[in-house]
């Protein structure tokens, strides 16, 4: 194997581990959303592996795209930021309405009392929260609906260090050396990803939030706000 393989080869592990370790959206979006939904261990690594494929994927897609149309290293990059700003803005607008939603379901939680009134002059009450009534069907929906919209803004997001060290072995016509940046990339982003993941979720399920454990998907949807906004005004 030629030395500039090897060096590429360990250029792109260092590059997807700083990339993935540096970005919050790449993991606390899974970790806010494993907590609020109760997501199981199995499902947690599922999303987050399936979201990390279609992160990594779509870059290779389009730098092969671009190589196959001549396309510039430069070019591809700035196609790449636009595909970013987009997965950014899809990071705010999902948690916006996330946050709108679970402060809803917070508020419909609230226990209320009503008085009535009999025969006799006997009073009694009771207390109940309307979301035990009327939301459990829309509760399914929505979390049958959250991954897919996670996998969805992932797809859009780009793995920009990719697409140069994609272009120099494919530039010298090294098929091993495309292979090789690829699935180490690849490999080494997804196994950040989930080790992030995992550790922290382990960590927050010690988490007890007391009286604010109704709020658990608002500050959910919150997190998910402030990450994307960190990408698209901080350059994360």
């Amino acid at each position: 194997m030629p030395d500039e393989i090897i060096i590429l080869s360990f250029t792109a592990a260092s590059i997807a581990f700083l990339h993935t370790l540096l970005g919050p959206d790449h993991f606390l979006p899974f970790i806010v959303m494993a907590k609020a939904r109760n997501w199981s261990i199995a499902k947690t690594v599922v999303i987050t592996c399936l979201c990390g494929m279609g992160h990594v994927a779509s870059s290779v897609v389009l730098g092969f795209i671009g190589i196959g149309l001549g396309m510039t290293v430069d070019k591809l990059v700035e196609i790449e930021s636009f595909r970013g700003g987009l997965a950014a803005w899809g990071l705010i607008a999902f948690g916006l309405v996330y946050f709108a939603w679970g402060l809803r379901r917070a508020i419909r939680q609230r226990p209320h009392s009503h008085v009535h009134a009999h025969k006799g002059g006997i009073f009694h009450s009771h207390s109940h929260a309307h979301e035990e009534e009327h939301v459990h069907p829309h509760t399914q929906e929505n979390s049958n609906l959250t991954p897919w919209l996670l996998f969805t803004i992932f797809v859009f997001g780009p793995c920009e260090p990719l697409i140069p060290l994609l272009m120099y072995p494919a530039a010298k016509s090294s098929y091993l050396g495309v292979a090789l940046v690829v699935s180490i990339f690849a490999a080494v982003t997804l196994i950040t990803m989930c080790t992030l993941v995992l550790v922290s979720s382990y960590g927050i399920k010690f988490l007890n939030l007391g009286r604010f454990e109704k709020y658990s998907h608002s500050l959910a949807g919150a997190s998910i706000c402030i990450s994307g906004l960190a990408i698209q005004f901080l350059g994360l």
